[in-house]
C-alpha cells in the first residue's frame, strides 16, 4: 500500500471521475453514479491508508452538513414539482404574449431573472423553455430567447439564498448571510443581464408570427398552491433571519404544509392523485440528489486529505488577491460544474461570513457558468431539451455573456 503516494491517488481517482462526469453525454454514464463511486473509494482510501486516526468523525461531521443541502433541496424540488402538477405556473406565458422581437426579450429575461430568485435556474430554465416552445414554435427563431434565458436564469439565481445551488451552499454553510448577498450582488447580477440584453436587443428586430397560446383547463387549488409555494420559499430567509432556523428546516416547513393542504384538497377524489405530494415525490430527478451527494462527499475527501489546503497556498501565491481568486473559480466553472468549485474554495478558504471573498464567489460561480452551455445546469437543460450544441452557443451567446460576467464584477468593484 505504501507503493503509491496516497493523496497522489486521491486525486487521480478524482480527477478521472470528474472528467467522465463532464462528458456523461458522450459516456452515457449517470453523473451521479460516477460521483457516488468518486466518494466511495476516495473515502475508502482515507480510511484503508489512515490519514488521521479521526477520519471516521469526520466523515460523519461531514455527512450532517451536507445533508443540510440535501434535505433543502429534496423539499424544494418537491415543492416546486406540485406547484408544476397544479399547472401553477401557466399565467406566466399570458404576461411573455408579445409579437415584437425585443419586447419578447426583455419581458422574458427579466422574468426569468427574477423567477430564477425564488425557484433555481433549472427548474426556472426547463419552465421558460417549454413556454417559449409554445410562444415560437420555429426552432431558429427561439435560439436568442432562450440563450438569453440561461443567461438570465444564472444572474437571477446568484443574488438570493435559494436561487442556485451554490449560493445556498455558501448560506447553509455560514458563509454569507441573506441581506449581506442581496444587497452586494443583486446589482452586479443585474449588469451580468442588462449587457447581454443591450447586445442582442441592438440585433433582433421585427416580429414573430402570430401565435395563440392553447390554453390549458386549470387544475383545482392552482393559485392557492402557488402563492402558498412562493411564500414557502420566501420565508426560509426570513425564518433563518429572525429565528435561526436552519433553511432545510424551513424548507421542510413550507413542504409541510403544502402536503396538508394537497391532501385536504385532493386526497377525496381519485383523478387528483396526480396533485398529492405522495405522487411529486416519484417525480422529482433523485438522481441529481445522489450526484450532489457524491461530489460533496469526494470533495471533502480532497479536504480532508489536506490536498485542498495545498492547492489554496499555490493559488494565493500565483493569484493575489481575493478578486482574482473569486475571478477564476467563475471562469472555471464556465467549463466545469460550479458546485464541486463551490464546495473545495469553502475547504480551501478560511475567512469570515460576508466577507467579500464569498460574496464575490456567489456571483462569479452562479454567472460564470452562462459563458460556456455546459457550465450551468440551465444551459445543460437548454441542450438536452433543445438539442442546441455547444457551438450554437459559443456562437450566439459566449461573448455577451462574458462581457456581462466581467461588467458584473466591475460593477461590484465599485460598489464595496
Amino acid at each position: 500500500m505504501g507503493y503509491f503516494d496516497p493523496k497522489s491517488l486521491i486525486l487521480t481517482i478524482f480527477l478521472v471521475g470528474y472528467i467522465v462526469i463532464i462528458y456523461e453525454i458522450y459516456t452515457r454514464i449517470n453523473k451521479a453514479a460516477t460521483a457516488i463511486c468518486i466518494a466511495s473509494i476516495t473515502w475508502l482510501l482515507l480510511f484503508a491508508y489512515g490519514f488521521r486516526p479521526d477520519v471516521n468523525a469526520q466523515l460523519v461531521d461531514y455527512l450532517a452538513e451536507i445533508s443540510e443541502i440535501i434535505f433543502f433541496l429534496l423539499g424544494a424540488m418537491t415543492l416546486v414539482e406540485v406547484m408544476d402538477a397544479h399547472r401553477a405556473f401557466d399565467p406566466i406565458g399570458k404576461y411573455l404574449k408579445t409579437r415584437s422581437k425585443p419586447l419578447l426579450l426583455i419581458i422574458s429575461s427579466f422574468v426569468t431573472f427574477f423567477l430564477s430568485a425564488v425557484l433555481d435556474n433549472l427548474t426556472t430554465m426547463i419552465l421558460m423553455i417549454s413556454i417559449l416552445r409554445k410562444l415560437i414554435p420555429e426552432k431558429k427563431e427561439r435560439v436568442i430567447p432562450l440563450c438569453l434565458a440561461v443567461i438570465a436564469a444564472n444572474a437571477g439565481g446568484a443574488w438570493t439564498p435559494i436561487g442556485d445551488v451554490t449560493t445556498t451552499m455558501l448560506w447553509i454553510n455560514g458563509k454569507i448571510t441573506t441581506s449581506a448577498v442581496i444587497a452586494t450582488v443583486f446589482f452586479p447580477s443585474i449588469v451580468a443581464l442588462i449587457i447581454p440584453l443591450g447586445i442582442y436587443l441592438i440585433f433582433e428586430r421585427g416580429a414573430y408570427p402570430q401565435i395563440a397560446l392553447q390554453n390549458r383547463e386549470k387544475e383545482p387549488k392552482s393559485l392557492l398552491i402557488l402563492v402558498v409555494g412562493i411564500l414557502a420559499f420566501i420565508t426560509v430567509p426570513v425564518l433563518k433571519a429572525l429565528t435561526g432556523l436552519p433553511p432545510f428546516m424551513g424548507i421542510l416547513l413550507g413542504l409541510g404544509i403544502v402536503w396538508f393542504l394537497t391532501d385536504i384538497f385532493h386526497s377525496p377524489y381519485k383523478e387528483r392523485e396526480h396533485l398529492r405530494i405522495t405522487y411529486a415525490l416519484t417525480q422529482i430527478d433523485a438522481s441529481s440528489i445522489l450526484f450532489f451527494l457524491g461530489i460533496l462527499l469526494s470533495v471533502d475527501a480532497l479536504n480532508a486529505a489536506g490536498i485542498l489546503k495545498q492547492l489554496s497556498v499555490f493559488l494565493s501565491q500565483n493569484l493575489g488577491g481575493y478578486t482574482q481568486i473569486a475571478s477564476a473559480i467563475g471562469i472555471v466553472s464556465a467549463l466545469i460544474d460550479n458546485v464541486p468549485i463551490v464546495a473545495a474554495s469553502m475547504g480551501m478558504y478560511n475567512v469570515p461570513i460576508d466577507h467579500p471573498f464569498w460574496l464575490l464567489t456567489a456571483f462569479t460561480a452562479g454567472t460564470g457558468g452562462s459563458i460556456f452551455l455546459i457550465g450551468s445546469a440551465a444551459g445543460v437543460a437548454l441542450m438536452g431539451i433543445e438539442k442546441i450544441d455547444f457551438l450554437e452557443y459559443l456562437k450566439r451567446a459566449s461573448l455577451p455573456a462574458f462581457l456581462g460576467y466581467v461588467g458584473g464584477i466591475v460593477c461590484y468593484l465599485l460598489l464595496t
